[in-house]
């Protein structure tokens, strides 16, 4: 799991580091996706008390929710500072906590619900749709028709192994608007307190987006779709001197068909990563000046005080 290392003294609210570490959870995505592709949508997986054998073990939830649990009740053992769970009632960690430098101002604020729930319903069935065509024409050349021929084949720990891959790191992804959140408002206090005081979200949303960034952002991620969803292969006498993976020209480097729909990688941005981590990002301002006194606020509008403190 991408992460940024707290400990080694660079400031944690540099928008460039924040950046780089958003740019490889783009890759981290991208090919969690591709791999949980390859399976069939297996929707039983996401429906409560789907199994008996979890509600034998007194379980009223999903197979991936109980997945979910399990790996993060291991996980809390050695909690990262900037990974929030999805399930509550987690163990405290084995080891004292680290001294991590105070980043971010106190909040509550977790969408994993929201990810969770557009995760299993709307990405999960477009990205496993051909493995769903596919597995369908299987079962029919077995003689099995109707609706026990689509959707399922049966891989259900593999299946929810990779769901919790993608949907930790698209949390980690969207809960870093947070950062993204407290950079731009350390940076320019004046311009953010007005609208947090008499709260205005549409304000908020206009100061924190940057309409170029995120073009560029979608152009990215479909060139990266597109490249990583490829079977590269190479004949035996292709000349590999300018470079591998450059053609020379003869087209003996050749890309088999997609493995993925690399449009809905890019739709899963689009639609919703980008728009829920605005919805953090806005969330987490209302809340900036939560418990700070007066005198607190008129030290972040004045800069030689903000300097002082610093």
């Amino acid at each position: 799991m991408i992460s940024l290392n707290f400990m080694t003294g660079e400031d944690p609210l540099s928008l460039d580091r924040i950046r780089a570490v958003l740019t490889r959870l783009e890759d981290t995505i991208i090919f969690g996706l591709i791999e949980r592709a390859q399976f069939g949508h297996n929707p039983r997986i996401y429906q409560k008390g789907a199994f008996k054998e979890l509600s034998d073990l007194g379980f009223s939830g999903s197979w991936l929710e109980w997945f979910l649990k399990e790996t993060e009740t291991f996980h809390a053992k050695a909690r990262s500072p900037d990974e929030l769970p999805f399930t509550t009632g987690l163990p405290e960690p084995v080891l004292p906590p680290l001294s991590f430098p105070k980043i971010l101002f106190p909040n509550n604020i977790n969408a994993n619900p929201s990810i969770l729930s557009f995760y299993t319903r709307a990405i999960v069935p477009r990205i496993t749709h051909r493995s769903t065509l596919a597995l369908a024409a299987q079962k029919r050349a077995k003689g099995i028709i109707g609706d026990d021929e689509f959707e399922d084949d049966g891989n259900y720990g593999s299946s929810a192994t990779l769901d919790i891959e993608v949907l930790q790191s698209i949390s980690k992804r969207v809960h870093y608007g947070k950062f993204v959140s407290e950079s731009k408002f350390m940076s320019d206090p004046a311009a953010f307190i007005p609208h947090i005081i008499k709260p205005n979200r549409e304000a908020l949303e206009k100061l924190i987006t940057k309409p170029e960034v995120e073009r560029k952002l979608l152009i990215r991620l479909q060139k990266k779709a597109a490249t990583y969803a490829q079977d590269v292969q190479v004949h035996p006498d292709a000349d590999l001197s300018n470079g591998i993976g450059v053609a020379n020209g003869s087209g003996k480097l050749s890309g088999a068909s997609a493995k993925i729909d690399v449009d809905g990688v890019v739709d899963l941005y689009e639609s919703y990563i980008i728009p829920l981590t605005k919805e953090v990002e806005v969330d987490y301002l209302l809340h900036r000046l939560d418990g700070l006194s007066q005198d607190e606020i008129d030290a972040l509008l004045d800069p030689s005080k903000r300097k002082a403190e610093d």
